[in-house]
């Protein structure tokens, strides 16, 4: 739900300076230790004298500022130092630059970042140039089992390498199938349980409703929403530097098939849903919207979007393909790390984890579905009880739950890609269809410009 505004908060402006030292004066960090004297430590990793009065140094977006404020409020005993950053939006690269600079001055680093990116992990478990990994090992006894245990099933997929859980996620961002059921009561529809029922009703509402919508294409997401749904084959990592790509199986045919009548018919438009076009085109026309859970506070219950009232907006679990079993995608989340090069570790731990499973955020500040799970309950119980819907939200829980894991998390964003190759080719009226050679070239490209192994 807060990806809209990391999306269009604060963006770096540190690309310009040349040095590590630079970068640390502008953002007000001293070097918190040293890349000297480290000694492989208890949880598998190489580790600094260790220090529980340390002050940590987090780094968070504009909105995870609340996270730290309900820690602080919650840890008044903990010295802690918040500094804010673009959290690496729309893919803007920051965390892992700042942290190579870092590791060449051998000092600077923070002791917890918050990414809003689910691939950091792929690179931030990986030696650099001989230098050690920043992320520090978390399931080697740094994060009690038992609480990695209650993250909802498959929420630490991004978060793992070769076995090893490197950060852990904030929220997920499962997409849903989000619906007006005023709307659809009123047109006489019934919500779609397969993708087959959904294109057959984005065709007849053109026909007997024109100028309603189904969904949206113009976003950079769109592929983690509609062809992930499909277990399209075009981001199977398998593993730290492989990757394997095929965008020409069914499974992204009939996705890229269904998204080509939908668009030529209008019912599917090529317009960001975070643009004033579409607010002021389709405010009150959103019949359907697949997409992630955090839609409902940033498109649909925001006065400055859809501003949907009272009582309309209603949620259902992904549509299935066929008599297939339905499974989903996911947009997001965000994940938090904790430096392998901390000197206070406890600190930095006990900070995530509060972060991450706390009612004290989680419950009662957080905007986005939690990703551990007894959170998660509480959370939706609470959004229920708010009247604000016209369902429960049990479809949210189920899609959770639904996540394919056939789409994995690279280094290389996805999102940049399709931005780049695929949404101006579809705005020149170029067929999703004919695409999917040049997406599968682009993807394959920017894998080995990454140093991945691509098949």
């Amino acid at each position: 739900m807060v990806r809209l505004r990391a999306a269009q908060r604060s963006r770096s402006r540190l690309a310009t300076l040349g040095s590590a030292g630079a970068l640390a004066l502008v953002l007000g960090l001293t070097a918190c230790n040293s890349g000297g004297g480290a000694t492989e430590g208890t949880y598998g990793f190489p580790q600094v004298k260790q220090d529980d009065k340390a002050t940590i140094t987090v780094w968070v977006d504009a909105d995870r500022t609340k996270a730290a404020d309900a820690f602080t409020k919650a840890n008044p005993g903990t010295p802690i130092k918040v500094v804010t950053y673009d959290g690496s939006a729309n893919g803007s690269n920051s965390f892992r630059t700042k942290v190579q600079l870092f590791d060449r001055a051998q000092s600077g680093w923070p002791d917890v970042v918050f990414s809003s990116q689910n691939n950091d992990a792929a690179w931030a478990s990986q030696k650099s140039n001989g230098k050690q990994a920043f992320a520090a090992v978390l399931n080697d006894g740094l994060v009690k089992k038992e609480t990695l245990d209650q993250f909802t099933t498959g929420a630490l997929n991004p978060c793992t390498v070769e076995g090893k859980v490197y950060c852990l996620r904030n929220d997920l961002a499962q997409a849903v199938l989000w619906y007006n059921k005023k709307l659809l009561d009123q047109f006489g529809y019934q919500v779609p349980k397969t993708w087959e029922e959904y294109q057959a009703l984005g065709e007849k509402v053109a026909k007997d409703h024109p100028g309603y919508i189904v969904g949206t294409v113009g976003d950079a997401w769109t592929p983690e929403v509609f062809f992930w749904a499909s277990k399209c084959q075009a981001n199977g990592i398998t593993g730290p530097k492989s990757v394997t790509v095929d965008t020409s199986s069914e499974q992204c045919k009939r996705a890229a098939t269904m998204l080509d009548m939908l668009i030529k018919n209008g019912t599917t438009p090529n317009v960001s849903v975070f643009t004033p076009e579409f607010v002021q085109k389709y405010s009150g026309k959103v019949l359907l919207m697949p997409g992630p859970a955090w839609y409902a506070g940033a498109i649909f219950n925001n006065p400055e979007s859809l501003n949907v009232p009272k009582g309309e907006l209603g949620v259902a679990a992904p549509p299935a393909w066929g008599s297939e079993k339905a499974v989903t995608g996911n947009v997001g989340g965000g994940t938090w790390f904790v430096s392998s090069h901390s000197k206070n570790l406890k600190a930095a731990e006990s900070f995530v984890r509060f972060v991450t499973t706390a009612d004290d955020y989680q419950v009662n500040v957080a905007p986005g579905y939690p990703a551990y799970a007894p959170a998660a309950a509480k959370w939706v119980q609470k959004q229920e009880t708010s009247g604000y819907y016209a369902t429960d939200l049990q479809a949210v829980v189920t899609a959770g739950t639904s996540i394919w894991d056939g789409w994995g998390s690279g280094v290389f964003s996805q999102e940049a890609v399709w931005a780049k190759t695929i949404t101006p080719a579809i705005a020149d009226g170029k067929s999703l269809v004919s695409l999917l050679p040049e997406w599968e070239t682009a993807i394959k490209n920017q894998a080995q410009v990454n140093g991945y192994t691509v098949k």
